[in-house]
């Protein structure tokens, strides 16, 4: 989970992961930060994240992230 907090962080500074939990649902992230945080997670975490998984219930908050990494790991 640190790894990720690391690529959220850096992919979006300005806000705080750690608390937020509607980051699609209130139009927080945008189609660039997903493809730029998923694009980090396939590379650190050696991953592959199918298309089919690029749902908003999977990017909501960190929490959900986490979850969709350790489904492939």
């Amino acid at each position: 989970m640190d790894q990720l907090m690391k690529i959220l962080e850096e992919a979006r500074p300005d806000l705080d992961f750690a608390k937020e939990t509607k980051l699609i649902d209130d139009a927080i992230l945008d189609s660039f930060d997903i493809i730029s945080i998923v694009s980090e997670i396939n590379d650190v975490f050696d991953i592959n994240v199918n298309v089919a998984d690029l749902q908003p219930i999977n990017f909501n908050s960190a929490e959900a992230i986490w979850t969709l990494i350790e489904k492939y790991l």
